[in-house]
């Protein structure tokens, strides 16, 4: 299993609507393994769909549960935003836009439709980082980032703080 590179923004990917997958072969299960090792190998990284590694498919892994407790890691396939409620603003970043965060307004409670590894209807319905998480990633298979969601590129994206080795 092999870390991924992750794409970053202006490529051309971040910005495709993904492909739905209608087969879950061996080579969508080595994705996902690939996936998954390489949100975990990324500090504080709690999501990641597919077109932030350079694949154009509907393929999302979150696993918020450092944070917060929730239902773990999850894999979905071909996931959907069925609705949402009760919108928040907070800050969010993004390994494919690694020198910014911005304040982004998401809902805190959704409901959430997809295919689970082993290709079986799944749902979700989630509230807090996995509600906004689980947005997050599905915007990334729908050509959109995290600043396509700022009121103002000017007062609510932020330089990233950098500090230098220890």
């Amino acid at each position: 299993m092999p870390m991924l590179a992750i794409t970053h923004y202006p490529d051309a990917i971040l910005r495709r609507k993904s492909a739905p997958i209608h087969h879950i072969s061996p080579a969508i299960n080595a994705l996902v393994d690939d996936m998954i090792k390489t949100m975990y190998a990324s500090p504080k990284t709690i999501g990641l769909a597919a077109p932030q590694v350079g694949h154009s498919v509907q393929l999302i892994v979150i696993d918020v549960s450092a944070r917060e407790k929730k239902h773990g890691l999850l894999v979905l396939i071909n996931p959907a935003l069925v609705w949402g409620k009760d919108e928040k603003i907070l800050r969010e970043g993004c390994l494919s836009l690694p020198d910014y965060t911005g304040n982004v307004t998401r809902y805190n409670h959704v409901l959430v439709r997809g295919l689970d590894r082993g290709g079986a209807p799944f749902q979700i319905e989630t509230e807090g980082i996995e509600a906004i998480c689980l947005q997050h990633e599905i915007d990334h298979i729908n050509g959109m980032m995290f600043i396509d969601r700022v009121s103002s590129l000017t007062t609510d994206v932020f330089r990233r703080k950098r500090y230098g080795k220890v």
